[in-house]
């Protein structure tokens, strides 16, 4: 990998540029595809043009596919152009799509339509991720990586208040008003000046670079991509390492994507019948704050104990138990809003909480070795994969069982997770192969 400098400059070695001026916006950028696609926005604005929960899961699970398979086209990046270069192209492309999208609410058939253009928003938005995260390695010393992210973190959660919370409740706002069509075509227009006005930011601030990969061809790109996913899985105790970050999140990808569904629905079909407003506020404000405080309490945790079989449990189940809250939800089908924002702060908090058990397994029990960032890509991509499978079979199975009796599967699709957290091999620390 090329060295990395303290200080950040660009090609004509000009006034060194301050990492401030180009990570929070960047890493905001890279949160609001991911947030918009595979988040509440995309499934309440199909929810509230009445698409079943199984065609809602499993073409919101089509539309973020990208994400699972951004390693494959990472490498050949290099052959052509900057990360810079695509960091804001691919979000003025973001944008474009996304506009599109908004007026493609107006089509008669516009299903089919807007799920290949956030489809194809997908795909830019995870090479955005690509870029970004090489440009941040490439031009940041370890000191400056390590202090400054926290900030990627940050802006990435401030995405999320952004969409879970803003937009939803500005669409709650809007549906009275002006009807559904009109109300989520503002809404993804807003999406889509945001990743424009970014993009010209990015265009101007972000430090420029030069292809880390320069003068290699695609054979040599070829031959290197080959030899990563190889040696990936020729690593010991590998088969065990992808059953677990695939089991570890196999309940959540289910209940977190019915659950936004879930809280929308009539009370006669099982739901809570809430506004997007309500659920705007409740998922986007409280939610985001349980969630951010639980992985910063999670990251103390962690740094304390290490990672031991014991503390693999203790994460799984901070990430799992909370899913009791949504079946007593289903359950009672209490209108109590209290009770509703604190089954959502509750669930919240161990999800941040209980999410860095995975990711603290793929950095130090699958990443470590001759290519630790490709397959830390790699393991990334198979927990997001996992992950999107889960979410596009979930549909079928909530629609078949109802909301209550789904909540309790989601109960009984953890057991995999406590099975599978306890019999994982976890190699010694210094292991590298």
């Amino acid at each position: 990998m090329q060295e990395a400098t303290p200080s950040i400059e660009n090609a004509n070695n000009d006034k060194p540029l301050h990492p401030l001026r180009w990570i929070p916006t960047t890493w905001f950028a890279m949160g609001l595809p991911n947030l918009v696609l595979g988040g509440t926005v995309v499934s309440l604005l199909y929810k509230s043009f009445g698409f079943s929960d199984s065609q809602i899961a499993f073409w919101t699970g089509i539309v973020i596919l990208p994400w699972s398979f951004k390693p494959l086209w990472g490498p050949f990046m290099e052959l052509y152009k900057t990360k810079r270069f695509y960091v804001w192209v691919a979000q003025l492309l973001c944008g474009l799509l996304l506009g599109a999208a908004a007026l493609s609410l107006c089509l008669p058939q516009f299903f089919m339509v807007s799920v290949v253009l956030f489809l194809c928003t997908a795909f830019f938005g995870a090479t955005q991720d690509i870029a970004a995260d090489g440009l941040y390695l490439s031009k940041l010393s370890p000191d400056n990586q390590a202090r400054y992210v926290g900030w990627q973190g940050t802006f990435y959660n401030f995405a999320k208040l952004f969409s879970n919370g803003g937009m939803v409740f500005l669409a709650g706002m809007l549906i009275p008003v002006v009807g559904n069509t009109k109300a989520w075509s503002v809404v993804l227009l807003v999406y889509a000046a945001c990743m424009i006005l970014l993009s010209i930011y990015s265009r101007y601030v972000l430090p420029r670079d030069v292809p880390v990969q320069a003068g290699k061809n695609t054979k040599e790109v070829l031959h290197t991509l080959s030899d990563v996913i190889t040696s990936f899985f020729k690593k010991r105790y590998i088969l065990w390492g992808i059953l677990f970050i695939v089991l570890y999140r196999f309940a959540e990808g289910q209940a977190i994507k019915i659950m936004p569904l879930f809280m929308k629905a009539e009370r006669s079909t099982g739901g809570l019948g809430l506004s997007e407003a309500t659920l705007g506020l409740l998922t986007g404000i409280y939610g985001t704050i349980a969630f951010v405080l639980g992985s910063l309490a999670a990251g103390y945790f962690v740094a304390k104990k290490g990672l031991t079989r014991s503390t693999l449990m203790i994460l799984c189940a901070f990430f799992n138990v909370p899913f009791a809250a949504y079946a007593y939800l289903a359950i009672t089908q209490t209108s109590n809003l209290w009770l509703i924002g604190s089954a959502i702060t509750i669930e919240h908090f161990g999800y941040g909480f209980g999410f860095i058990g995975v990711i603290i397994f793929i950095m130090q029990q699958i990443a470590p070795g001759k290519y630790q960032m490709a397959h830390y890509a790699f393991g990334s991509a198979i927990t997001y994969f996992g992950y999107t499978i889960a979410s596009m079979i979930s549909g079928v199975v909530s629609d078949a069982l109802g909301y209550e009796k789904f909540f309790i599967w989601v109960l009984l699709a953890t057991i995999p997770a406590f099975i599978v957290s306890w019999m994982v091999p976890l190699k010694p620390k210094q292991t590298v192969e």
